[in-house]
């Protein structure tokens, strides 16, 4: 007699659902949004004992390294820096979830935020400091040799990054720019790579250097600084270098090398918060020009020769336009931060910071301020507490570990 199509073998393999590992394969790709995990393990107890089980948690945030949410922004202002949440609930990170209270009580400057991770600046210790906001774990670094501010002019400026597939481990770039006013022909830009991993401890690797391209103007004296945070692009680290020169800093990771180009329109006598670097569509950099209440948006092209040039997309962004505001009664302060990983430019103005996506043109006020800030964009993973009614609101950030 022929089995019956409902009849199955008693040694037939178990559903899917039904075997850890690939629920956990299926599971580890919900979407990284704080609330995708809580609202999963509630499921059964089962869904939340692989939910809660700390090397889920880890694989489902390097699964996500690349698409993180942005959860926020640290702001820094002449006299404080705080955590300014952007997302909507059940979405949304309290404020004081990041505390900074452990900084408090020396002078010390966030250059940026990427991968999780915090860089800070601490000019009259002579030492940087790489903060994870996730589990308030530190590192301190002291400069390598060539970046002794006391007895030279020198701007930094640093880049903090973590591999793909690497969650403890971490890499620093510090970059400064030696001005001279008596020879400007020796002025120069130098650059050095700090890894974790080196030799076990962490090490700092050979100081890279090159001559500083001199002033556009003949006999006006260079007036620089690096307050701009850095754009990664592929393998690749670019700082804005405003002043009366501007410039970008390249730094190329895979060959170790610098180099100094033009940006794409004249910024002679610009402000600095008036452009920003940008990841351009195709994955190159981008460049974005605010001017006359408009955005121009540009991109690098590389020729067959190998010479770069810039693009003027023909796309342009009409800000006045787009978000309602009155030109007679308010203006643009300017650029304030970027989002490399959601391309999300943020905007000050008479009425608050704008945050836009560019992709979309989406926008939302999140900020009534209207002061001087730089907004350093907090791009990171962020999963649950699976105990209910925690500390945190229910909420707890991705260990690292």
């Amino acid at each position: 007699m022929a089995a019956s199509p409902c009849s199955r073998p008693s040694s037939s393999a178990a559903p899917p659902l039904d075997v850890d590992d690939l629920l956990s394969e299926i599971l580890i790709r919900l979407a990284p949004q704080p609330s995708s995990l809580p609202r999963a393990s509630l499921v059964c107890s089962r869904w939340r004992r692989l939910l809660s089980d700390r090397g889920f948690r880890r694989r489902f945030r390097l699964h996500h390294r690349r698409s993180p949410p942005l959860l926020g922004c640290f702001v820094t202002t002449f006299d404080d820096l705080y955590f300014e949440p952007t997302m909507d609930p059940p979405d949304r990170v309290p404020r004081d979830r990041f505390s900074l209270e452990s900084l408090r009580g020396g002078t010390f400057l966030l250059l940026e935020c990427r991968h999780g991770l915090a860089l800070i600046l601490y000019r009259n210790q002579l030492q940087v400091l790489v903060l994870d906001p996730i589990n308030g774990s530190q590192h301190r670094i002291a400069f390598p040799p060539g970046f002794d501010t006391v007895k030279a002019r020198i701007h930094i400026h640093g880049a903090v990054l973590r591999a793909a597939a690497d969650a403890q481990h971490f890499q620093v770039v510090l970059v400064g720019v030696e001005e001279n006013d008596l020879q400007p022909q020796l002025a120069r830009v130098f650059a050095c790579v700090y890894s974790s991993e080196t030799g076990g401890g962490g090490g700092w690797g050979d100081l890279i250097s090159i001559p500083l391209p001199p002033v556009p103007l003949q006999g006006v004296p260079a007036m620089i600084y690096m307050a701009i945070p850095s754009v990664l692009v592929g393998d690749s680290l670019y700082w804005l270098l405003p002043g009366n020169f501007f410039q970008i800093i390249e730094f190329d990771l895979g060959k170790q090398s610098l180099a100094v180009t033009g940006v794409p329109v004249d910024m002679y006598g610009g402000t600095s918060y008036q452009c920003s670097l940008m990841r351009a569509d195709d994955g190159g950099l981008g460049f974005i020009f605010l001017s006359d209440w408009s955005a121009q948006l540009w991109k690098r092209k590389t020729g067959c020769d190998g010479a770069a040039s810039w693009e003027l997309l023909r796309r342009t962004i009409e800000l006045d336009k787009l978000l309602s505001l009155n030109l007679r009664r308010e203006k643009v302060s300017g650029i304030v931060g970027f989002a490399e990983e959601n391309n999300v430019l943020f905007l000050s103005t008479a009425l608050g910071v704008f945050m836009i996506q560019l992709d979309s043109l989406q926008f939302k006020k999140i900020s009534e301020t209207n002061s001087f800030c730089v907004y350093h964009p907090f791009e990171s993973v962020y999963t649950a507490d699976m105990e209910i009614g925690g500390d945190h609101n229910g909420a707890e950030l991705l260990h690292s570990t």
